[in-house]
């Protein structure tokens, strides 16, 4: 699935999240941070703002963009686990935030018989072939 969204000076965040009842796994992407039209020559921070293992509020900085200098920044698809907040910390945008949300469906983890090795069995692996010259 593709996500998208716009930091303005009237909208300064915006919040990903899932159902936390959902079994599934869930990843978001970023891939592109951008100045679009509209925007000024200023400095736009934008920030991602998280929860750390102590459940702590942490805001990271991802994005400095300037549009006389770097308009645009590829983020090469940095991956975030929901929920997930970005922020125009500082700067009015508009600024448009893209990337990918990708939900990885937990499987049942019962196994056929025949996959299975009992005790002391080992699996037959093919013999090594030493190399041609």
């Amino acid at each position: 699935l593709f996500l998208g969204c716009e930091l303005t000076a009237s909208t300064k965040s915006y919040t990903f999240q899932v159902d936390e009842e959902d079994d599934s796994e869930h990843i978001l992407a970023l891939s592109v941070v951008c100045l679009t039209d509209g925007a000024k020559d200023e400095c736009n921070v934008v920030e991602v703002v998280g929860r750390n293992r102590e459940n702590q509020e942490i805001a990271v900085p991802v994005a400095n963009l300037k549009l006389s200098c770097q308009p645009l920044l590829s983020l090469d698809n940095f991956e975030l686990q929901p929920p997930v907040t970005f922020r125009l910390a500082a700067g009015s945008g508009p600024v448009h935030l893209a990337g990918w949300h990708r939900i990885v469906h937990r499987e049942d983890a019962s196994f056929e018989e025949d996959d299975v090795l009992s005790d002391g069995e080992e699996e037959e692996l093919p013999p090594i072939k030493p190399a041609k010259k």
